[in-house]
């Protein structure tokens, strides 16, 4: 007998799409089965057009530009003022000036074929420094107009927290929020456990998924990892990593080949990532010591090319299985285990859905086309 008075029944809803050059998975236990796609993907485009690069008419890409009629957002104010914090606390080694840098070496938004040279570096390395950027009431005042800005190593984690919060405010308790490899995890999945990421060993240009390092326990956390083994070009057989030296303008060259970081939000674990992988392995232990509110996981290799990792007292203790395996990961070496089903971005064309077996599974769809690079 039917009853009109019946509670809806709860469901996970899985979202799928691209955004600010990247990807995002999000997945959440709906208790009226109502899906909040439209307003996510609506959150994500207002966030792109205030922060993302890619964008040549987003808030940050005017400010680029010089454009004085540019005022600023809460958005972009949340990250300048986070990216002021960490560099504060980082010794310098995050830097969200850096863009005329990393656009030199053809890493940043410009998309330029680097030719490289010292004099081009030290002319460029003028305009580097927080100290030569400020926001006064509603605009953003640089020292000299040829300062620019790159967020791109904060600004994916920060849309987690975004879009995080918008489902806290709904009134979800179990969801996990994935933007290009920076997640946010609250509550349980689907089959009542625990969110689990991995990640994967940084191996230069290999296959995703070649090898999960590690695989641990995340809740009512974020995540992010940083690395060099994706985005590198080679001249004359150097390796050149997207990853600069604020100080010297040039690619960190050290052992220190990944950095994760778990936080309480996914600004914060974003920044840190970067800035420990950009300072190297010794300064990041030294860093990770100074901030116990951090943890942090560290893959590098030794004097004879091995893999070894540290990591902190909290990280270990969420660690629930080291070893290797062939599944595809995420961008940026994480990946998310979605109740049994692992999602992931395989390639540069797009996703596929992957069964616990690795087979081949229905690509799903999304309210945004999949971004073809």
């Amino acid at each position: 007998m039917f009853s009109c008075n019946q509670p809806a029944q709860s469901q996970y809803i899985n979202h799928w799409g691209s955004t600010q050059g990247t990807y995002y998975q999000i997945e959440y236990e709906s208790q009226d089965s109502v899906s909040y796609e439209n307003e996510i993907i609506q959150l994500l485009q207002d966030f792109s057009a205030s922060l993302s690069i890619y964008n040549p008419t987003s808030l940050i890409s005017r400010i680029n530009q010089n454009d004085t009629t540019a005022v600023v957002d809460n958005y972009f104010r949340t990250v300048f003022n986070k990216a002021v914090e960490v560099n504060k606390a980082s010794d310098g080694y995050f830097d969200i000036t850096i863009a005329p840098i990393v656009n030199l070496w053809g890493f940043g938004f410009t998309g330029n074929i680097p030719e490289i040279s010292p004099k081009k570096i030290d002319s460029l390395l003028q305009y580097v420094g927080m100290d030569k950027i400020r926001i006064e009431g509603n605009r953003v005042v640089k020292d000299l107009p040829c300062v620019m800005l790159d967020m791109n190593a904060i600004a994916k984690g920060y849309s987690a927290d975004v879009v995080a919060d918008f489902l806290k405010s709904k009134g979800l308790h179990n969801y996990l929020v994935n933007i290009g490899g920076e997640i946010v995890a609250q509550g349980v999945n689907k089959n009542g456990e625990i969110w689990r990421t991995g990640i994967e060993k940084p191996i230069d240009g290999a296959a995703y998924g070649e090898a999960i390092e590690v695989l641990l326990h995340l809740k009512n956390r974020a995540i992010a990892t940083s690395g060099n083994n994706r985005r590198f070009f080679e001249i004359n057989g150097m390796k050149f990593a997207h990853t600069i030296n604020v100080n010297t303008g040039y690619p960190v060259r050290h052992n220190l080949l990944s950095a994760t970081i778990v936080a309480d939000d996914c600004m914060t674990a974003d920044a840190w990532a970067t800035a420990c992988l950009a300072s190297g392995l010794g300064k990041s232990i030294q860093l990770l010591k100074r901030h116990p509110e951090l943890e942090g996981l560290l893959i590098y290799s030794d004097k004879k090319g091995n893999f070894k990792m540290y990591a902190t007292k909290g990280m270990k203790a969420i660690i629930i299985g080291r070893g290797k395996t062939s599944i595809i990961l995420g961008v940026f070496s994480v990946l998310v285990i979605f109740g049994g089903i692992l999602y992931i971005k395989a390639s540069a064309r797009g996703m596929r859905r992957l069964g616990k077996s690795g087979q081949n599974a229905q690509q799903p769809t999304s309210g945004l086309a999949q971004r073809r690079q």
